[in-house]
């Protein structure tokens, strides 16, 4: 082959030419693969606050409609439930909202005769409804759930992915989700009891978080993720300073170790949680520990409600109490995580979205969580 031409001049790349071209390619690759990735995060989150705006604004349509929020947990749309339902198959905010999400025709596909969970026939009888995935509900920074339901485990039926869900309806700075008499949830959300209105919100509905966003879980109990369920023992020798079995107080009224307050118990809860997964072993070993956000139709702890108790992705956002190592989605800590760089999206009571940071203070956090606490919360704190 002939590198010159007839004047003599040299065609053609050497080796060392067409490496520096390679190498010139690769850095600009470099610098534009983050800035490419940064612009589609964006955009996801831009799509998520979308998401929370259109939940905040049909909250407002359903209240016009109905004179009050919906329940966080409901036994059925014919009114509020009462002290003795059974709260673990409670129909979630979420589900009574779907109309208004202009998801009519998933709504009309559930008979609420039936509860949401734990019901046998009329579980299998509502799947078609209780499976369908809802976009709006669903982060597109975050991945809907894998796993397989298996509803019919009898006959081996009905297998499909869980619907999953990324947005929690706020039972507030409250440890327990139920609406009993007393120690009701500070929040806009209860499973069970009476439902709360924009009457009740006297902290103003600007500064007070009616939804908030959470990771699902990643199905994997190989491993320790920030979207896991840890399980801490009520009363477990080993921990002392955990409350007894009927602390559901918000954390304003828990005492801490040597009553120091809420935010040394908090603490409390997560380091215990680290002993309990070091320790004890029983990290990991109920296979439902990593299935956070699976479903949208349930009202409870770790499926369509949530709390404000620790900052967006702290380092162990769940930490829920049980009495048997079957039970992950009871009282505890069910709180905000995305992965959103920075912190996570919550909707507010009057359908604004904002940003909240993973450095926002406990106090601010629990101020913005409760409807009527009084607390003195500015804008600019968080």
């Amino acid at each position: 082959m002939n590198l010159f031409d007839r004047n003599g001049r040299r065609q053609g790349f050497t080796l060392i030419e067409l490496l520096v071209v390679i190498a010139i390619i690769g850095v600009l690759i470099a610098l534009l693969l983050p800035a490419v990735q940064s612009a589609r995060e964006a955009a996801r989150r831009s799509q998520c606050t979308n998401n929370l705006k259109q939940l905040g604004l049909a909250l407002a349509n359903y209240e016009s409609a109905n004179q009050s929020y919906p329940l966080g947990g409901n036994n059925g749309p014919g009114g509020p439930t009462t002290y003795d339902n059974r709260y673990w198959g409670a129909w979630s905010a979420q589900t009574m909202l779907l109309p208004y999400l202009e998801q009519t025709q998933v709504y009309n596909a559930i008979n609420f005769n039936y509860l949401g969970r734990s019901d046998g026939n009329g579980e299998r009888g509502n799947y078609t409804g209780i499976m369908t995935r809802i976009n709006t509900l669903l982060c597109p920074s975050s991945t809907p759930p894998r796993a397989i339901w298996n509803i019919d485990e009898t006959l081996g039926m009905n297998r499909r992915p869980f619907a999953g869900n990324n947005y929690f309806a706020s039972a507030g700075s409250s440890i327990m989700w139920i609406g009993w008499p007393n120690d009701i949830p500070n929040g806009l959300f209860a499973n069970g009891g009476i439902p709360f209105s924009s009457r009740d919100v006297t902290d103003g509905t600007s500064n007070t978080v009616a939804f908030g966003e959470f990771r699902t879980g990643d199905f994997d109990d190989s491993k320790n993720s920030i979207q896991d369920i840890v399980g801490i023992q009520w009363n477990a020798s080993a921990f002392p300073n955990m409350p007894n079995r009927n602390m559901d107080r918000p954390p304003g009224n828990m005492p801490g170790p040597g009553n120091v307050g809420a935010a040394a118990l908090l603490a409390d809860l997560q380091t215990a949680a680290t002993s309990w997964t070091n320790q004890q072993g029983n990290y990991g070993t109920n296979g439902q520990r990593s299935w956070n956000g699976r479903m949208w139709h349930v009202g409870m702890y770790g499926h369509a409600l949530g709390n404000l108790l620790v900052p967006p992705n702290s380092k162990y956002p769940y930490v829920q109490y049980w009495d048997t190592n079957s039970d992950w989605d009871s009282a505890g800590i069910c709180g905000l995580t995305s992965y959103h760089p920075g912190g996570a999206n919550a909707c507010f009571a009057d359908g604004s979205v904002k940003f909240l940071k993973s450095t926002l203070a406990y106090q601010v956090l629990w101020g913005i969580g409760s409807r009527s606490g009084g607390e003195v919360v500015s804008a600019d704190q968080y």
